[in-house]
Order: C-alpha cells, then structure tokens, then sequence
C-alpha cells in the first residue's frame, strides 16, 4: 500500500496491487503498464515468470526485495533492484532508472 500510495502521490495511474501471481501474471498479460515494482516473493511464490512476461511485452520493472542482489531470481541478475525496507527517494529514483533502462 506504500508503494501505491507513493505513486500515485507523483501522478502514476497505479495498476495492482496484486497479492498473488494469477493476479500478477494477468495484469501483466492484459493490462497497459508503463514500468513494474515487483515483490521477489508473493505468498511464497517467485515472480520470476510476471518478470519474464513483462520482458517479453517489452515493459520494463524492478524487483522488491530486502536480500538484495542474491534474492533475484536467475535470469534476472542484472535488473534494477529496489532494497527493502526503502524509503520513497529510493523508491522514485529506482523507478527513473528503470523507466530509463
């Protein structure tokens, strides 16, 4: 909820949340998205494969995650990364550089 409110307090039209990855991956299939924060980790479950349906759509995102670079999934290693717990300057400059990647 944060992080949503974060966003929306600088002007993003906020898509999500989602708690779970059917949730995720249909956002991400279906939905017009800009640029993605996403959690390593929902209910348990990794969000490589949202990830990599997003790079197939050509959307870009970061992760979430406070294990930092060794809590990204394989395959992921070189995307931006936002370190838990964040604050909302690190929250808006990850976005930038994701946004510019």
């Amino acid at each position: 909820m944060l992080i949503e409110d974060i966003l929306a307090d600088h002007g993003a039209a906020v898509v999500g949340p989602a708690a779970r990855i059917e949730s995720a991956m249909a956002l991400a299939e279906a939905e017009a998205i800009d640029a993605a924060v996403l959690d390593v980790n929902l209910a348990g479950a990794t969000t490589a494969p949202v990830a990599e349906r997003l790079r197939q759509r050509g959307i870009p995102f970061a992760f979430a995650t406070g294990y930092g670079v060794s809590g990204l999934p394989a395959g992921f290693e070189g995307s931006p990364l936002l370190q838990k717990p964040f604050q909302e300057r690190d929250l808006t400059e990850t976005l930038v550089r994701t946004l510019g990647a």
